[in-house]
């Protein structure tokens, strides 16, 4: 048992009639509250969604979707033996490493569930079918990310750009318009040069759409969109790696989402390419 759920179960006896549903339930099902809505949780409770804010409130959490990112990472830790997972020791073998790594990418992913909130993930879908043009921006570990969605969106007739260099990016971002967008990719929110240019795209009138810990950052407070990531990782070694496996992750589904809703619009121009490709093998 996780030490979160250790803590409600040993206080259910002073829970009020009301926390104490709350903890009976979280108790009971404890895979299933990270993804759940305070709505969603307060209805199978059989209480108000004030009284989940409550609940969290008197175990020291200051909202449920922290409390859910607390649960999720504990769950995690505890199905997958992960309790030593976030540090490299000397004695480890390859295969140890290897089992570190997966265990690593394993949790920081199913974390996601909880720190993403649902509401902005299908308003950034919404703003990316709206858009004609996307620009992915990241430096240093983002780059992957912001590589693999340019790369992605363009496939699906997009036009998009995925550069690394700042200053290039200011030549081009001026060509962005209203409902256009920007996905701007920090880890902390703090990296200079993406704040620089969400700002710059947001003048333009395009949305700005921020992958980055939910950390109140300056890349956080200026997106109108905020995709968050979990923050679980001890060893920067493991850190650099579980954070862009995330990243990767996010980019996917967004891909994913708007290939789904587009359908038929870009299925034709997306199977031409494809058996272009397959017509290029032989």
């Amino acid at each position: 048992m996780s030490s979160l759920l250790k803590l409600i179960k040993k206080e259910l006896s002073r829970f009020s009639d009301t926390e104490r549903k709350i903890g009976e339930f979280i108790l009971s099902n404890p895979e299933l509250v990270p993804s759940m809505t305070t709505k969603e949780l307060a209805k199978s409770a059989e209480v108000s969604e004030a009284s989940v804010t409550r609940f969290c409130r008197s175990i020291g959490i200051n909202s449920f979707r922290l409390f859910k990112m607390q649960l999720m990472k504990d769950v995690t830790v505890a199905n997958g033996d992960l309790t030593t997972f976030t540090s490299l020791e000397k004695k480890d073998s390859v295969y140890d490493l290897f089992r570190k790594v997966t265990y690593a990418n394993q949790g920081a992913i199913v974390s996601s569930l909880a720190s993403l909130d649902r509401v902005q993930l299908e308003n950034a879908v919404e703003a990316l079918i709206k858009a004609k043009k996307v620009i992915f921006y990241g430096v240093g570990g983002s780059v992957t990310a912001a590589y693999d969605g340019g790369y992605k969106f363009a496939r699906i007739g997009y036009q998009t750009t995925s550069s690394p260099d700042f200053h290039y990016n200011i030549t081009v971002i001026p060509h962005l318009q209203k409902d256009d967008v920007f996905i701007g990719i920090s880890l902390s929110g703090k990296t200079k040069n993406v704040i620089e240019l969400a700002t710059f795209a947001k003048e333009q009138g395009a949305t700005v759409i921020a992958i980055t810990k939910m950390n109140r950052s300056p890349l956080y407070k200026l997106a109108d969109i905020t995709l968050c990531v979990p923050s679980m990782e001890e060893d920067f070694r493991i850190g650099t790696i579980t954070s862009r496996m995330v990243q990767l992750n996010i980019i996917d589904t967004l891909y994913l989402s708007v290939f789904h809703m587009l359908g038929d619009e870009v299925l034709t121009a997306f199977k031409k390419a494809q058996n272009e490709t397959m017509r290029l093998r032989k």
